[in-house]
């Protein structure tokens, strides 16, 4: 009798003091747990811990409060660090984001229709394509029509809207009228996160929505990712990872890329 009173009071100590470690260093260890295991499963957590799941999703709440991830129904996924101004992104993975501009112009063809989103990974993709390729680049970004100056044999179609100063591209129903309107062989999109369970993703709903548009307007979809975008999410879906047709990354095919998906190593 004395024993089972002892060992009682042993599992109450044990779970008071788990119930400690959580209050005060829940945050490293949660945060440790979703780098190792790319998502946190808050019945999971509550029942390892032997705590309720409210005060996981408590702790988690905080957590997306802080910033340092993203609250998904029943846990939490990585968030995406590319969430910062235009001019800020140019300085992330520059070597980078060279490559893979070099790898995605080497894949394109004389003569296609192409559909360019903004940002700096598509940036590096114009500055390495021929001075003399033939091509139609449509695009609904002021920046990437710009740097097609000096490119005499490229078609460039600006698509127009309101301006969504945080990636210097067009948003609102004209931009999506008027990729509703164009039929290409290839879209290279720009996303800030690819991850298995979030698919594609973007930190804006109304960016999220132009580039499921895009998408559909064209036959393939490329998507050029850093390492900093992969295996992150961020807020608003833009497709599941099946719907993509081709990534460009500079290090090994990620394992949990689909099948059908084809991986470019840069």
């Amino acid at each position: 009798m004395i024993a089972q009173v002892r060992d009682s009071c042993n599992i109450v100590r044990d779970h008071a003091k788990v119930c400690r470690m959580l209050t005060i260093e829940r945050k490293e260890v949660l945060l440790d747990r979703l780098m190792r295991d790319g998502r946190l499963v808050a019945v999971d957590l509550a029942a390892e811990f032997g705590i309720s799941e409210d005060t996981v999703r408590r702790d988690l709440r905080a957590l997306a409060q802080e910033g340092r991830l993203l609250r998904v129904h029943g846990g939490a996924l990585p968030l995406s660090g590319t969430h910062v101004p235009l001019a800020a992104r140019a300085d992330i993975a520059a070597l980078d984001k060279v490559l893979l501009g070099q790898v995605a112009a080497r894949r394109l063809k004389p003569g296609q229709t192409v559909i360019m989103d903004g940002g700096t990974t598509s940036a590096a993709v114009v500055l390495a394509l021929p001075r003399d390729m033939r091509l139609t680049i449509v695009t609904h970004s002021p920046g990437v029509a710009a740097m097609l100056e000096h490119h005499r044999e490229v078609d460039v179609f600006l698509i127009g809207g309101r301006v969504f100063r945080h990636s210097m591209v067009a948003l609102g129903p004209t931009t999506q009228d008027g990729y509703a309107q164009v039929r290409a062989d290839m879209c290279i999109l720009g996303v800030t996160g690819v991850h298995v369970a979030a698919g594609l993703t973007t930190g804006d709903p109304e960016e999220a929505q132009i580039k499921r548009t895009m998408m559909a307007a064209a036959g393939e979809t490329m998507v050029l990712a850093t390492p900093d975008k992969l295996g992150v999410a961020s807020a608003w879906r833009i497709a599941p990872l099946v719907e993509l047709t081709s990534l460009v990354t500079t290090g090994a095919r990620p394992e949990w890329l689909p099948q059908g998906v084809e991986h470019i190593p840069a």
